[in-house]
């Protein structure tokens, strides 16, 4: 009989233990159940290259490409406000320009409300020879000036893969991928290691007259077609990229501009991801302050995964990778923090519909929320770079969807009082 009480006293114990257990997990992290909303956008079809920039006084920027008659293209935008988007605006249009998939325009907005377009331009008949094409508008988008290239070499080669961003003095941040050392290549880039042709990481500071000020190499060898991404931190900016070792290790990098000057290139986690090619994949990174959070994509080992990876020192150092993608992640991430410190990682995962595009929240304790699916898409390069940005308690989502003709920008939104 004693034996019976000690056995049942025990059980409760148990059982209370293991209620205590599941009232923790069920307040680790908050619910990821988003109720979604998709937006009638302004974008035509056949519109493409999406891309989303959330402006300090709340309002969040859609630009994106449209073909407008025989090799025209524009581009324009659109703002978000009050649940829906204004009529669009046109930044540019002309011939010639080089649109692609995977390095499309962006459009940035300092605090002294100048804004700032980029875009792509051939200049020379090479696959790969084009500039970066940058206009200013100092009155709110109404006018804007003619465009100006923030580098100065004047080859035949690739520029592009560029990040924008507000800088102090109403001057404009930008990076991008630099392919002057290719001036002799016929293609304008090339995947051949050659000392003397690197693909380059570079950054220049624009002001409202069009003059390029503190031009820096960030880095000297990098991966030839990832995008960059860049964020305003505590004391300047961090820019994350995908490097390229002498031995053809590709892993994602970081470089962090602090108190006026830059830092040496070093890796955010070494996957020793060893591939002779671009992947076309490239990183992902936001800040808030200190705290700094960085996704990218990577198949090392032959093992496709995205990861995501803190800091709490502007980037300096990172914890270990956290895993993001479910079980055949494609990348093409994308990742905007929420003010509870947790991540929303954005990627493109292969399923049985072809593609579909997923979010997950993440946190930097190790906590993982489920995934689910924003939208179906496809893994063709036509699918683009899904893109999203945040203003208070909505998010914004942005993305290509192909079909068997042609493309369509569509957008989405979400209220972070979803989360419970």
């Amino acid at each position: 009989m004693k034996n019976l009480r000690l056995f049942s006293l025990l059980l409760m114990l148990i059982l209370l233990l293991m209620l205590i257990a599941g009232c923790s997990r069920k307040s680790a992290g908050p619910d990821d159940d988003f109720n979604l909303r998709e937006l009638a956008t302004p974008a035509q079809p056949g519109s493409n290259v999406p891309n989303l920039f959330a402006a300090t006084d709340g309002r969040i920027y859609l630009s994106w490409v449209e073909r407008t008659g025989d090799d025209q293209h524009t581009l324009f935008y659109s703002i978000y406000n009050g649940g829906r988007w204004s009529a669009p605006q046109t930044v540019a249009a002309g011939q010639n320009w080089f649109v692609n998939w995977a390095d499309f325009p962006s459009l940035t907005m300092s605090a002294e409300q100048t804004m700032a377009a980029h875009w792509l331009k051939k200049s020379a008949e090479s696959t790969y020879a084009y500039d970066v094409n940058i206009a200013l508008s100092t009155d709110a988008g109404k006018n804007w000036r003619d465009a100006m290239t923030p580098h100065r070499d004047g080859t035949p080669t690739e520029h592009g893969f560029v990040s924008m961003l507000p800088w102090p003095d109403d001057r404009l941040f930008a990076v991008w991928l630099d392919g002057r050392n290719f001036a002799n290549n016929t293609d304008g880039h090339s995947a051949e290691p050659d000392e003397k042709a690197e693909m380059t990481l570079r950054f220049a500071a624009l002001d409202t007259s069009g003059q390029l000020h503190d031009e820096t190499i960030l880095d000297a060898r990098v991966c030839e077609c990832c995008q960059t991404d860049a964020a305003a931190t505590t004391n300047g900016a961090a820019v994350v990229y995908r490097d390229r070792s002498l031995h053809e290790i590709r892993d994602i990098s970081i470089v962090r501009y602090q108190n006026g000057n830059w830092s040496e290139p070093r890796l955010v986690h070494a996957d020793n991801w060893e591939h002779n090619g671009c992947p076309v994949n490239g990183p992902a990174i936001a800040a808030n302050g200190d705290f700094v959070a960085v996704a990218w994509y990577t198949a090392a080992q032959d093992s496709p995964h995205v990861r995501v990876a803190f800091s709490r020192d502007e980037g300096a150092t990172f914890g270990p990778p956290l895993e993001v993608g479910d079980r055949e992640p494609m990348g093409r991430v994308d990742l905007i923090l929420l003010p509870d410190s947790t991540a929303l990682v954005s990627w493109l995962e292969q399923t049985d519909n072809n593609g579909d595009i997923r979010l997950r929240r993440m946190r930097a304790d190790g906590w993982r929320g489920k995934s689910f699916t924003l939208a179906q898409s496809s893994t063709k390069r036509a699918s683009g770079f899904p893109r999203m940005a945040r203003s208070d308690r909505e998010i914004v989502f942005a993305w290509t969807q192909p079909d068997s003709h042609s493309t369509s920008v569509r957008t989405a939104v979400a209220k972070l009082g979803n989360f419970k």
